[in-house]
């Protein structure tokens, strides 16, 4: 699978969440992978609750969002989560504006949460460096 998230918006995420640890271009690729696959797997989820109220267009509602950010605070590009929404569910439904920002929301969250656990693994490894292992890390014992 192709990774559609660009790498310098992930490793901003995890730079805000390290703190003076340095970070390993190896790591903002495995984290990018792994928002991606979330993504997916939520948008496909979100696809399913539209069908079931005979909808073809995924709104921020499906995603569980009331209140859509302006997408201006957000690091992650809109454009590319919207790839990623459809990786899963193709072309049969439409994704909107809102959707696509909401997306983009609760992935940078999942993304922060992330990259703060595997700052603290560097961290207890007492490296300088957040590696990809330390994001593997995070999954093996979180997930």
């Amino acid at each position: 699978m192709s990774v559609e998230l660009p790498f310098a918006p992930v490793d901003a995420i995890i730079r805000r969440n390290a703190g003076d640890l340095r970070v390993s271009a190896d790591a903002a690729e495995e984290l990018a992978r792994r928002i991606q696959r979330h993504g997916a797997e939520l948008a496909a989820d979100a696809a399913e609750r539209a069908n079931d109220d005979g909808r073809k267009t995924l709104m921020s509602g499906d995603f569980g969002v009331e209140q859509v950010v302006d997408k201006d605070e957000l690091e992650l590009p809109v454009a590319p989560v919207d790839r990623i929404a459809r990786l899963d569910i193709g072309d049969d439904y439409r994704v909107a504006m809102d959707a696509r920002i909401a997306l983009a929301d609760i992935l940078e969250d999942y993304a922060d949460n992330v990259a703060t656990a595997a700052a603290t693994l560097a961290r207890h490894a007492d490296r300088r460096t957040v590696k990809a292992e330390d994001i593997e890390t995070y999954f093996k014992l979180f997930e």
